[in-house]
């Protein structure tokens, strides 16, 4: 029984970016897919595709970006957990490494990156910070 599906989606993108493996496979929820996009779009990720493979459980299948010890993600941290949610608004949405790293953002209008709910006046549920 999974108690912090994301928590866990994390820690395996984590522990592949500190080994030589390229590519992950963890199962699929709709939210782990949108972190995978963003993560993507903000360069952190080659590829992020969904493998459904004859009416079974949905997989993500996720390709880390950069090889051996040049990996794009050099540290990842949940911020929101279960047992202690956070919640800010825009004004407060924090800059990762002035700028170079990313925080992701649940909003209103979906989950999106720190910067783009910045321009959109959004805040909403704090989930992770990435660099």
């Amino acid at each position: 029984m999974q108690t912090d599906p994301l928590g866990d989606f994390l820690t395996i993108l984590r522990n592949a970016s500190r080994s030589p493996k390229t590519e992950v496979l963890v199962n699929y929820s709709r939210l782990k897919s949108d972190v995978a996009h963003i993560l993507k779009k903000e360069g952190y990720l080659t590829e992020v595709e969904v493998i459904s493979e004859d009416k079974t459980k949905p997989q993500l299948k996720v390709v880390l970006k950069g090889s051996g010890k040049s990996r794009a993600i050099v540290n990842i941290t949940r911020l929101s957990r279960p047992g202690l949610r956070r919640y800010v608004d825009a004004d407060n949405i924090p800059n990762v490494l002035g700028g170079m790293g990313v925080s992701v953002v649940s909003t209103s209008q979906g989950v999106m990156a720190g910067h783009e709910a910045k321009k959109r006046r959004l805040g909403g549920e704090l989930l992770l910070s990435i660099y």
